[in-house]
């Protein structure tokens, strides 16, 4: 049961920072989603793909996962880099 801990990324619809700063960890699936006989939709048994823990830092986010004694690996999040403009530029 190992887990990856990962920081939240920005939403394509959200202009704002809240809740960017909060770190994630998340269980790897265990087994494969399979097609349900009866209605077609993509379902396991692994119930450790719906739990999704909060952290407000990266290193909460380690303790907790040594503490419990799950291997988890950090992925890093990539710089933000900003394209600063003036409306004028709009217009050459």
């Amino acid at each position: 049961m190992s887990a990856r801990i990962y920081q939240r990324p920005k939403n394509a619809m959200q202009s704002g920072k809240a809740l960017l700063g909060q770190w994630i960890l998340e269980f790897d699936p265990a087994e494969a989603k399979k097609p349900d006989p009866l209605m077609g939709w993509a379902g396991s048994g692994d119930t450790q793909q719906q739990v999704q823990l909060k952290f407000p830092t990266k290193e909460e986010a380690q303790a907790y996962a040594a503490k419990h004694g799950i291997p988890a690996r950090v992925h890093a999040t990539p710089p933000r880099a900003l394209k600063i403009q003036a409306y004028a530029d709009n217009f050459r």
